[in-house]
């Protein structure tokens, strides 16, 4: 991951470029990571997460999305764009802080429930894995595809989602196609354990949250519903209707048209958001 950090050009998310000026190559992942939209997928990313019965099992025990439903939200921003866009001093930072919450996030095998461990280097693994393939299918959705070695260069550098922690940096696969080979085969081998359908419950309903979020949830259900393998729909209690698919498509359509229009400064706000809120 140093070929990363040292070829990323140090500038705020949405600073115009003067053509006067010659600067480092911006890197794909700076380019493209701290865009808003790719927000939207944060619950599916979750959902496949979870449906992992060691990561489920974990979240449950350690989460509360029914009173603190934007905790898991705001970490995981600040870890992504403190990694993408932060200082060597960032991603240190957020990494102790990250490792401090999951210091108690462990636990024996049981009757009914498997081992855990936050630190597990393959559970890091298959978290970074969501993050990078939630954010990979927004982005082509919304902007199209990325051109071969742009993409490329962005799954390398995804990586640092999980190396920034414990997870060693072969464990990340080698290509994209070695990546689509190994997810497609993890996807096939969840499970929704009753773990992680009461996790997915306290989400996708967030029974004490601001009247604003809840006035939000039909659409993140579309959109997670849409997102999401389509086998994992019905586990996860979604009801996935020709109607809904429609509805769905319309939304991707007027998304589409009116995103890419937004100033960039304004797409990547949350990116100095959050590393003003990790240096605060």
């Amino acid at each position: 991951m140093g070929r990363f950090h040292s070829t990323s050009l140090r500038r705020s998310a949405g600073t115009p470029l003067s053509s006067s000026t010659t600067v480092a190559r911006v890197s794909t992942l700076r380019e493209t990571g701290g865009d808003a939209i790719l927000v939207a997928g944060g619950a599916r990313a979750i959902l496949l997460q979870i449906a992992n019965p060691a990561v489920g099992a974990g979240v449950a025990a350690h989460s509360d999305f029914s009173a603190r439903p934007l905790d898991r939200l705001h970490g995981t921003l600040m870890y992504c764009y403190a990694q993408a866009y932060g200082t060597d001093a960032d991603r240190a930072a957020v990494a102790r802080r990250v490792n401090t919450a999951h210091g108690p996030v462990s636990d024996a095998a049981g009757a009914a429930s498997p081992a855990y461990s936050a630190f597990d280097p393959a559970l890091q693994l298959w978290v970074a894995a969501t993050l990078y393939d939630t954010a990979v299918q927004i982005h082509d959705l919304v902007f199209g595809p990325l051109p071969a070695p742009a993409a490329d260069e962005l799954y390398r550098e995804y990586a640092a989602l999980g190396t920034g922690l414990q997870m060693p940096a072969e464990l990340w696969p080698e290509t994209r196609s070695d990546f689509r080979a190994w997810f497609d085969a993890e996807v096939d081998r969840l499970d929704v354990t009753p773990d992680a359908a009461r996790v997915a419950a306290q989400l996708l309903t967030l029974g004490q949250a601001p009247l604003w979020l809840r006035a939000s949830l039909p659409v993140v259900r579309l959109v997670t519903a849409g997102l999401l393998p389509p086998r994992l729909r019905e586990p996860f209690g979604f009801r996935w209707t020709p109607r809904q698919q429609r509805r769905f498509a319309r939304m991707l359509r007027v998304v589409r048209v009116i995103w890419p229009a937004v100033p960039r400064g304004i797409r990547f706000l949350p990116v100095r958001y959050y590393l003003r809120r990790l240096r605060g």
